[in-house]
């Protein structure tokens, strides 16, 4: 004899089927929190990337021009096509768009000296992103 089981037995139970599905939604329950947080955590390394990238070429534009850039679009767009401070302007991860805040110089010409996310979210750290 083969054992205890008919041809009609070969398959799984109800009740193994209902264990095994309960046990892959506790398991997907736990993945979750820190899959969302990984993916803050990759848009913010991201944006610090980002802000300091464009706060270098600001620089830079300063040190050849004598004078801050007008808009952020002219670190890329330049008239004379000497030099491109940027390859272009990134989006914010966050917003994802070009809508970046820009801080004016106080007493000097033109018109970006500082730039910081248009996002009104918070990070991980509590701080707002349109602070950093």
């Amino acid at each position: 004899m083969r054992g205890d089981r008919t041809p009609h037995s070969a398959g799984f139970t109800l009740i193994e089927l209902m264990i095994v599905i309960a046990i892959i939604g506790i398991l997907i329950t736990i993945a979750q929190p820190s899959l969302r947080r990984s993916l803050v955590r990759a848009n913010e390394a991201v944006l610090k990337e980002d802000l300091f990238q464009m706060r270098d070429a600001i620089d830079q534009y300063y040190a050849d021009q004598g004078k801050y850039p007008d808009t952020l679009q002219d670190l890329v767009n330049r008239e004379d096509a000497t030099r491109s401070y940027l390859r272009a302007v990134p989006k914010d991860p966050f917003t994802s768009a070009e809508d970046w805040v820009t801080v004016a110089p106080a007493g000097e010409e033109g018109g970006v000296f500082d730039v910081h996310s248009a996002s009104e979210f918070v990070a991980l750290d509590g701080s707002a992103y349109n602070t950093w």
